[in-house]
């Protein structure tokens, strides 16, 4: 029998897919477990796996295409099977699951959609809703919008090779990001089939400075309205999500903030003794390493914030290992990778790990157990120079951590005025499961193991 490849349920909110990349042909050879397909969901482009070995016999769905959940993507010819015979079979109709019929390119299909009017709602960083059904991951990943006519999309640039012109080839997504960002695509080596630039070469390459900013310092740049005219933006899925998910926690759950200053001075020159320590391992931490660490070890002692909340079932479960969300900026929005297990980890594995899921997750190689069940959320605006801010707590998890900017500040010792580098984190809680004096002690305690970082290694 051949194995069908059908549209798998990549987030708790999918309910269709697009094909964005094939990474292998009819008649490439294909191993169990392997990528054969990049798909965009709501909430970011994740690789589609096989799970059967064998020789692809037949695509149902082309670069671009939609497909419902559960539909046909790809045949696999397995064992002595005749994969000419199984194409002829599927494309006459044999097939049980056919494709979703919208599969328009994606770029058209964003230009024809409705114009979304969510609420408005209190958007912090941690719009990490978009990253997980749940919320709520940091993360689909939105690719920019869609202009009206008084600003069209410039039209694709012409490359020349062989002494010919010829038309670059370019997937939508990477060509909204190039176009938001100003960039010539001519320059962009391409990595798909037939040199196509996909969406990872157009952030790889302003990662490594080919473009105006850093993709993965900020989010891309917002075009220009002139004097006199207007933008119209059409939603893209990761922003709908986005305010479906923020709006729901904001009518359903009930917050309450609570906001303490942390003295990290020491913590600051401990991090500048070991970081000088550990040049040769070519290991640089950061702050956010050892609030990473902190914030773990606090969780373990109270539980009662390491949880989630069914409301339906009335139940709260809390955990014995955190499960650490980190939203991370990316073009149009934010992912949330989720740090597994993090209170067993020491400070260079958290650095490494952290590095290579924000990495995969800008690159739009996360899985999806590595972008859900988190049973707490961190996010951080201090590189931006934000003091402190509210973030919007992630259902089912009742707590999240705004933390802002470390910075110099003249405070009261004794009797005495000095400067010490301080830090003002706020932490957004659940009412319905956490209580104001429950919050306050763990607060109480994230203050005390970070001003005294020792605290870091009992």
């Amino acid at each position: 029998m051949p194995a069908e490849i059908t549209m798998p349920q990549l987030s708790d909110t999918m309910t269709e897919g697009t094909l964005i990349k094939w990474n292998k042909k009819e008649g490439d050879k294909v191993k169990a477990g392997e990528e054969v397909a990049d798909v965009e969901t709501d909430k970011a482009t994740m690789p589609l796996e096989s799970y059967d070995g064998g020789t692809i016999a037949y695509i149902a769905v082309q670069e671009g295409g939609k497909v419902a959940v559960g539909s046909l993507v790809a045949v696999i010819a397995k064992g002595s099977e005749n994969p000419a015979e199984i194409k002829a079979k599927y494309a006459a109709g044999g097939n049980a699951k056919p494709a979703a019929p919208a599969a328009a390119p994606l770029a058209r299909a964003a230009e024809s959609a409705p114009a979304a009017q969510p609420d408005k709602v209190t958007a912090t960083a941690t719009l990490v809703a978009a990253s997980r059904g749940e919320i709520h991951e940091p993360d689909g990943v939105g690719h920019g919008a869609t202009r009206e006519a008084s600003h069209p999309v410039p039209p694709l640039p012409q490359a020349k090779g062989n002494g010919e012109s010829h038309r670059v080839r370019v997937s939508p997504l990477a060509k909204r990001i190039a176009t938001e960002n100003k960039l010539d695509l001519s320059r962009v080596p391409g990595s798909g089939p037939e040199g196509r630039i996909v969406q990872r070469d157009v952030l790889s390459y302003l990662e490594n400075g080919g473009g105006k900013e850093s993709a993965a310092s900020a989010p891309a740049a917002t075009p220009v309205v002139l004097s006199g005219e207007k933008q119209v933006i059409t939603l893209t899925k990761m922003r709908t999500a986005i305010a479906a998910a923020l709006l729901r926690s904001k009518q359903t759950v009930p917050h309450f903030y609570e906001t303490i200053d942390i003295d990290v001075t020491d913590l600051s020159q401990l991090r500048e003794r070991l970081n000088k320590r550990l040049e040769k391992e070519k290991v640089r931490l950061s702050l956010a390493d050892f609030i990473t660490k902190a914030v773990a070890s606090t969780l373990i002692q109270h539980p009662a914030l390491n949880a989630r909340f069914n409301s339906e079932k009335g139940e709260i479960t809390r955990y014995g290992d955190v499960n650490l969300g980190i939203a991370v900026s990316v073009p149009d929005g934010l992912i949330v990778p989720v740090l597994r297990g993090v209170n067993l980890l020491g400070l260079k594995e958290i650095r490494a790990r952290s590095e290579d899921l924000i990495k995969r997750g800008r690159d739009q190689r996360l899985k999806r157990e590595e972008m859900s069940e988190a049973t707490f959320t961190i996010s951080s605006l201090g590189t931006f120079g934000i003091r402190d801010f509210s973030a919007i707590i992630n259902p089912p998890e009742v707590g999240i951590l705004a933390v802002g900017a470390a910075e110099k500040r003249a405070v009261v010792k004794g009797d005495a005025i000095v400067i010490r580098t301080m830090m003002s984190v706020t932490l957004s809680c659940d009412h319905r499961v956490v209580d104001g004096a429950t919050a306050a002690d763990f607060l109480r305690s994230l203050k005390e193991t970070l001003e005294e970082p020792g605290m870091l290694l009992v």
